[in-house]
């Protein structure tokens, strides 16, 4: 059984031993169909990456990420790891996040996101969906169901320290030109350059 949440609404990730266990937050997503016809312009590939923006209890802020090789630690602060970097949107295990749920009293807030590194920002072909997963509770969907936007980044869900032993996970699904603007709407407060990966 899933849970597929709507824009707006919040659950609690349900504790269900010691410690929530380790959260893993999955992206897949989908590569442009071919289109029939022998003059058809080839489809260009999207390549989706997954991060998040991290805020811990002691005000350490900051991301993880693919882009500029941040990609995280489970076991030392943010306690948030991201596995990998699928450039193709063809390895059926998508890009995956990590979060050390013994480690939720030290974790204030979690931004999920998702941006288009490499192609076309089309979003409606790219159908992109994250689903979270805890030990003991039913796994979180969310799906990044508006697409009427060129904007290459979307906060996707909002993940905060709900009383020092379990999150709350909310869809938000906000589309930005770029990490600085979302950085903004969401009050981090970083500094960004450009980067590369």
């Amino acid at each position: 059984m899933a849970v597929e949440l709507r824009k707006g609404q919040k659950v609690n990730l349900e504790k269900k031993g010691p410690s929530l266990g380790e959260i893993l937050i999955n992206l897949n997503w989908s590569q442009p169909q071919k289109k029939r016809g022998f003059f058809a312009p080839k489809p260009q590939p999207i390549d989706l990456d997954l991060g998040c923006l991290f805020e811990l209890q002691d005000g350490t802020r900051g991301c993880v990420q693919a882009l500029g090789n941040a990609f995280g630690s489970l076991n030392t602060p943010p306690y948030v790891a991201l596995d990998g970097d699928d450039r193709t949107g063809t390895n059926a295990g998508g890009e995956n996040l990590r979060v050390n749920g013994a480690m939720i009293p030290k974790i204030k807030r979690l931004l999920i996101y998702t941006f288009i590194y490499e192609g076309v920002a089309n979003w409606r072909e790219a159908d992109g969906v994250v689903t979270v997963k805890c030990p003991g509770s039913q796994d979180i969907i969310v799906r990044m169901d508006e697409y009427a936007t060129s904007q290459r980044m979307c906060a996707i869900a909002l993940m905060e320290n709900a009383d020092n032993e379990t999150f709350s996970v909310e869809k938000v699904v906000r589309f930005f030109d770029s990490h600085m603007p979302m950085d903004r709407a969401f009050g981090w407060g970083l500094n960004w350059v450009a980067g590369r990966k």
